[in-house]
């Protein structure tokens, strides 16, 4: 059995070296991601031409997703580089303040604040580590009071319980990073702290201007981490061709017992609309230090998987942490478990549905056919990818392959549950394609002699959307 669910790792220090990086790619990683929060523009363009040339030495494809900072909601520096909060002290953030910050009182790189607060309001600091009410605003000073002390040091994230906070989702720098990422063509562009559709469309808009010398338009994945953006999935979604459950900054938003039911909510959501989804945030987290990950982490990745998300990510145990390559063996052998129980519901899936669109409605039927046949394998012949990830939305025991002539589709598909990309030859004559498909995967001995397998495409050749034709083929 091959693993369905897909496996984004981050790139950084621990992940950097080409040989680590070369054994992360066999261990079972199928998207890196490079988070613009650090670096510079060189260092992401550096990485990613990195990322290109192991895979192509791997020889499987990779996509590479572009994660932008977003807005930084964060407090200044202190003078000893952290302080100690303790319960019931006064404590002052001050959007004003300049110079190093001390125990009493620190300044904010997020100059808003003050307008965003009022008497009553909760702050929640270091990922709600630390907990502030909001006593009075003063000019542009925010007076607080300690309910959950702590240590603080420099730069800690500030989220607002209940959201609120008026930060747009891209700022200046994100807007010069969305060319750098264009410029290495991202197959991905993850747009962090979007509050809606706007948000996402204006990325879109910008990667596109970006991309028009190239043609080159990466998808756009909505990093949901505001509360704000819950009532609005679904729009967001419609503008997006995926989503991220960051639940980090999220859970704080909105209180970690919510995320759990969220999470479920998202990802149903997400395939229901055709579109990919990204579990993340603290998958792993104990293996940054430690060699096996705990129980809790085990049945995390897992619910996930079982939930039917696209793929997992990891964040600092592969950028920084101490055994990055055992903790994705160890994420794809969970994946694999979980997946091993999951019931195939194809019948259940089809109720009451409807398809507006020939292409898409050949490939739900490549489904059934496909799983009541019991064939090995199914291949979509497919320009943009888009037949491929209808199949994905799905559970089917039997693996999907993507055969495209693009490789910006090939690599894109990296990401859909269930599919195996493939790059082939481009052909116009029907027949010819069909038989180099077959050969492809008899070659990789997917297939062997007496195996029947479904097959669609579109005819005449080699338009995008044009699907119109599903075979079924026995090996001879």
């Amino acid at each position: 059995m091959t693993r369905a669910t897909k496996i984004v790792a981050t790139l950084g220090p621990a992940s950097s070296d080409p040989e680590v990086l070369e054994r992360l790619l066999r261990a079972g990683v199928d998207v890196v991601r490079l988070n613009f929060s650090h670096g510079k523009a060189q260092d992401h363009i550096d990485r990613a031409n990195m990322v290109r040339a192991i895979a192509a030495r791997v020889g499987k494809p990779v996509a590479l997703m572009a994660d932008l900072q977003g807005p930084k909601i964060r407090v200044g520096k202190f003078a000893e580089g952290k302080v100690m909060l303790e319960p019931g002290a006064a404590f002052v953030l001050d959007a004003q303040r300049s110079e190093p910050g001390d125990v009493h009182c620190v300044g904010l790189d997020y100059k808003e604040l003050p307008r965003d607060v009022r008497p009553g309001d909760t702050l929640l600091l270091n990922d709600g580590l630390i907990k502030l009410t909001v006593e009075a605003v003063r000019g542009e000073e925010v007076h607080t009071r300690v309910v959950l002390g702590g240590e603080l040091s420099n730069n800690k994230g500030i989220n607002k319980a209940g959201g609120g906070l008026t930060a747009p989702a891209l700022t200046a720098k994100d807007m010069e990073d969305i060319k750098t990422a264009v410029a290495f063509q991202c197959e991905y562009l993850a747009v962090s702290f979007p509050k809606n559709a706007t948000d996402m469309e204006m990325a879109r808009q910008l990667a596109n201007v970006a991309g028009e010398a190239t043609r080159h338009k990466p998808a756009m994945i909505a990093k949901i981490e505001r509360s704000e953006a819950i009532p609005l999935l679904e729009s967001i979604l419609r503008a997006s061709d995926g989503i991220m459950v960051a639940r980090g900054d999220l859970a704080v938003e909105v209180g970690n017992a919510a995320v759990p039911a969220l999470q479920k909510r998202m990802i149903r959501m997400a395939r229901e609309m055709d579109k990919v989804v990204i579990t993340a945030t603290q998958m792993m987290e104990s293996m940054i230090l430690a060699p096996v990950p705990t129980r809790a982490e085990v049945s995390d990745v897992a619910n996930a998987v079982l939930d039917g998300t696209d793929a997992v990510m990891l964040s600092a145990e592969t950028a920084a942490g101490k055994y990055p390559i055992e903790t994705v063996e160890q994420m794809a052998q969970i994946a694999l478990e979980a997946e091993r129980a999951e019931d195939v519901s194809i019948e259940t899936d089809f109720t009451n549905k409807k398809f507006g669109r020939i292409d898409q409605s050949i490939a739900m039927g490549a489904l059934f056919t496909a799983h009541h046949l019991g064939c090995k394998a199914i291949i979509a012949l497919t320009e943009s990818g888009s037949t491929a990830l209808w199949m994905s939305r799905h559970n089917i025991k039997v693996p999907i392959y993507g055969l495209t002539t693009q490789q910006n589709s090939e690599r894109r598909m990296t990401l859909y549950r269930n599919v195996r990309p493939l790059l082939m030859p481009k052909l116009t004559d029907r027949d010819a394609a069909l038989a180099m498909a077959e050969s492809l995967l008899v070659e990789r001995g997917v297939l062997r002699p007496g195996d029947t397998y479904a097959i669609t495409c579109g005819e005449p050749m080699g338009y995008p959307g044009g699907t119109n034709m599903l075979k079924v083929c026995q090996v001879r």
